[in-house]
């Protein structure tokens, strides 16, 4: 699965934001253009990642990919 992320440079902070137009509230930041997608990059993987959760005895997980 693929992500957009949307790049652009502040000038009053003269940084780097990062953030996934498809994914609300998901952002990040650097220094250079290269820090900020790598930041966006980890960003998107701890917004991802599965969090622990208890579920009901009776649910059933399923796991979903889209092309």
């Amino acid at each position: 699965m693929k992500f957009r992320v949307v790049v652009e440079k502040d000038k009053l902070t003269d940084r780097w934001s990062a953030v996934f137009p498809e994914v609300p509230g998901c952002a990040s930041a650097g220094d250079t253009e290269a820090e900020a997608v790598e930041n966006a990059r980890e960003a998107l993987a701890l917004w991802l990642k599965p969090s622990k959760i208890k579920f009901p005895s009776r649910a059933r997980i399923l796991e979903l990919s889209v092309p």
